[in-house]
């Protein structure tokens, strides 16, 4: 071997300061492009959201026209506790879902509790695919699935056991609305609203105890409601129970507004949810639910309205107009560019 060809040989590889240049380029390109994966993984996240709540909506409206009214949220008979099933368990049929709809005896079967086998099917058109915990719920008794899609109860009186009054939503226990009881306009007014599974949030804090409490303005009002109420972190993770903080939504608080509360225990605050009184749980106490809209999307929420149209919801949206829209006979006047 000549002398000129050994160093051709030896100027063939890469000197050090070459390959950290181009690690270097590498890491780059690849703190560039992975933004725009994440937000091209976002919008397919959202938009199957999105189909989600509209084929929910479609189903809302295959009902009325089979029953003439929307579902109630649930029906308690009055003068003892219950634990009734969801809207979303009526809306089965309507959903590809008739063989599951048929295992519910509904002649006898008034409670969530005498179906376990369908307490614990997850429905994939009640899950948005951002969720984080999309997840069994294995208890003692029953295990549960969770849902991202709740109804919307209204601004934040839901029910009194012993006069049988409601409050203003478009989704009601022992109500089932028709389109004219709706005078707010269905295009105006809230269906349905996005939540997250395993949502914290305290419940049967037997405050307010009576009817006509006005609803607090901003959370940091609730915080001498909660007394003895009990804290978990299972909110909305059955979706067969009719209960204000398992399927439903209140417009108390614009969307993903945080209510930080510090259980006893706890290291750090926690974003919770308020219920009064489970819905059938107490044959005198009224339910008050502030139950806040969330998602994992940026910047605020899906949200089905009555007429089955989906709207992405900010959460810059103001309380006023947030809570006009979640009202099914109020009269507000609100105009289509302001939601």
């Amino acid at each position: 071997m000549t002398v000129s060809n050994r160093r051709i040989k030896q100027n063939c590889g890469f000197t050090l300061i070459e390959l950290l240049v181009v690690i270097a380029i590498i890491a780059v390109l690849i703190s560039l492009l992975l933004p725009a994966v994440q937000s091209a993984r976002e919008a397919a996240r959202r938009t199957q959201c999105i189909n989600n709540l509209k084929q929910m909506g479609l189903a809302t409206h295959n009902y009325l026209s089979t029953n003439t009214t929307f579902p109630p949220f649930s029906v308690m008979p009055k003068g003892y506790t219950s634990q009734p099933w969801s809207a979303h368990a009526r809306l089965l049929p309507f959903m590809e879902q008739a063989s599951l709809f048929n295992l519910i005896n509904w002649s006898v079967q008034h409670q969530f509790t005498s179906g376990p086998t369908v307490a614990a099917l997850r429905i994939s058109m009640f899950m948005c695919p951002s969720e984080i915990n999309d997840r069994a719920r294995p208890t003692a008794t029953l295990t549960y699935y969770p849902l991202n899609y709740s109804l919307n109860q209204g601004t934040w009186f839901i029910y009194d056991p012993q006069s049988g009054e409601v409050g203003d939503g478009a989704f009601m226990p022992n109500r089932a609305f028709t389109p004219a009881n709706i005078t707010d306009g269905l295009s105006n007014t809230l269906a349905a609203s996005e939540n997250k599974a395993y949502q914290p949030n305290v419940w049967d804090t037997a405050q307010p105890a009576t009817v006509g409490v006005l609803p607090p303005s901003v959370p940091q009002q609730l915080t001498s409601m909660i007394g003895s109420g009990t804290f978990d972190s299972n909110g909305h993770t059955e979706w067969v129970e009719g209960d204000v903080h398992e399927t439903g939504i209140t417009t108390t608080f614009t969307p993903n507004l945080m209510f930080l509360y510090k259980p006893a225990g706890a290291i750090a605050p926690q974003d919770i949810d308020f219920t009064s009184m489970r819905d059938g749980e107490s044959i005198t106490l009224p339910t008050y639910a502030a139950v806040t809209a969330r998602s994992y999307h940026p910047g605020g929420v899906n949200a089905q309205m009555m007429d089955g149209s989906v709207r992405f919801i900010k959460n810059s949206i103001s309380q006023q107009v947030w809570r006009a829209i979640g009202t099914r006979a109020n009269g507000e006047v609100i105009s289509s560019d302001s939601f």
